[in-house]
């Protein structure tokens, strides 16, 4: 039997989800402090101060995940893309060398405030992952529970199979768009207001408006004039032929469809070539940054 006080590396973890039985492979997890902030008195002349604790708060979780993970949890994230804030509790667990429970950090009322994609890159090979952070209205610190241990989900092969250079991008319209060869790094994010009432000391955890981020990609400067002609009718003249529709789709090494980002009612803001410099061989690309309404994500069952 292991001993108790012995300490333990970070690399065995889990997390558990409300109506999720069983989550999938994460990357990492990080975040689910808990703070307390200081408030300070000073009475009349005196130079004396006199501190004590005022409201708690707690820090938002932040994992790492891959395409690994199981399709309830997907399930989660398009409701987040609908506006639906569907809230779960859970717990982050901690175990040792041999997966046994050392510690718990037990969270309630849990809600999706931000999602990270990745850079798409055609020419990068790397593993990429997707960053998800949810706010929590109350954390727990608890010991492990006894003779309990981390389930060893199976799935690292389906962490490993989505590839930073595994997608296409497409607008309608637009086949120029096929030949794309990079999407920057994008984040949605959900405002999340705190609502203090009562006698309560940590306020409730309130969701707001969902804020869609520009789409920034690149494509070769020969391809990108139907996309000038456009922005020069839309930006430029002031004329009305359409706004855009797209989607980014991703697949794994095995040409299989993991998921689907749909984007409504986007146009180019900024068009912008690549410096012209005459001691590179790169394929002269051109930048181009569309503004985004409103985003859907669909999840494909592997």
């Amino acid at each position: 039997m292991a001993n108790e006080t012995r300490a333990y590396a970070a690399a065995h973890f889990a997390l558990e989800l409300s109506g999720i039985e069983k989550l999938g492979v994460l990357r990492s997890i990080e975040g689910g402090g808990l703070k307390a902030e200081v408030m300070t008195y000073q009475n009349g002349g005196t130079y004396d101060r006199w501190r004590q604790l005022g409201k708690p708060s707690f820090e938002d979780i932040k994992l790492q995940v891959g395409m690994a993970m199981s399709e309830p949890f997907y399930k989660w994230i398009e409701l987040f893309f609908a506006g639906k804030a569907d809230r779960k509790d859970g717990a982050i667990v901690a175990g040792d060398f041999y997966y046994k429970e050392r510690a718990r950090r037990e969270f309630t009322d849990a809600m999706i405030k931000e999602l990270t994609f990745p850079k798409f890159d055609a020419t990068d090979k790397n593993t990429a992952y997707m960053g998800v952070t949810f706010s929590v209205e109350n954390i727990l610190f608890k010991k492990g529970e006894e003779g309990k241990t981390l389930d060893q989900n199976a799935g690292t092969e389906t962490q490993k199979s989505w590839k930073a250079c595994n997608f296409t991008f497409s607008i309608d319209g637009f086949d120029c768009c096929k030949r794309a060869t990079k999407i920057d790094s994008f984040t949605i994010k959900q405002n999340v207001l705190d609502y203090h009432a009562g006698g309560r000391r940590a306020p409730s955890k309130t969701p707001s408006a969902i804020d869609f981020p520009q789409i920034s990609f690149y494509l070769p400067e020969v391809d990108a004039q139907p996309l000038a002609d456009h922005f020069k009718k839309r930006g430029v003249d002031g004329e009305v032929p359409g706004r855009l529709h797209g989607q980014i789709t991703t697949f794994d090494n095995a040409q299989s469809t993991k998921f689907t980002l749909e984007f409504f009612n986007a146009d180019i803001l900024n068009m912008a070539p690549d410096k012209a410099d005459s001691s590179t061989e790169e394929i002269k690309q051109v930048k181009v940054d569309l503004y985004v309404e409103k985003m859907s994500f669909k999840y494909t069952q592997g």
